[in-house]
């Protein structure tokens, strides 16, 4: 039952953060003008179970505007496509402290 809290706010928080990129992502499909800025980053990673890295790479994948690529032989790194790339340090920062974070909490 302590995991319960846990997994209720990871779900909330993700589907907050699939309707903020679906948002985006139908914004930027309906305007004339394209705001995509793309890149591939390299996320290291926390999770380390494949059961974790799996999860996480799905997620990050089912949301809008991010697609994972690749991940290192050591499984230390994720290299993960992003559609609307403005800093990549905060990108890792928010999907770190964000997503993954989370996520684990969720699982552990």
């Amino acid at each position: 039952f302590y995991k319960v809290p846990n997994v209720i706010g990871f779900i909330l928080f993700y589907f907050w953060e699939m309707v903020k990129a679906n948002v985006q992502v139908a914004y930027d499909v309906i305007t004339p003008h394209y705001f995509m800025k793309p890149g591939i980053v390299g996320l290291p990673l926390d999770a380390k179970t494949d059961f974790e890295i799996t999860m996480l790479s799905n997620v990050i994948s089912l949301t809008p505007g991010t697609l994972v690529v690749d991940l290192s032989t050591d499984r230390k790194v994720m290299y993960v496509h992003v559609m609307y790339l403005k800093d990549r340090e905060e990108f890792i920062r928010t999907t770190k402290n964000g997503l993954e974070r989370k996520l684990l909490e969720a699982l552990r």
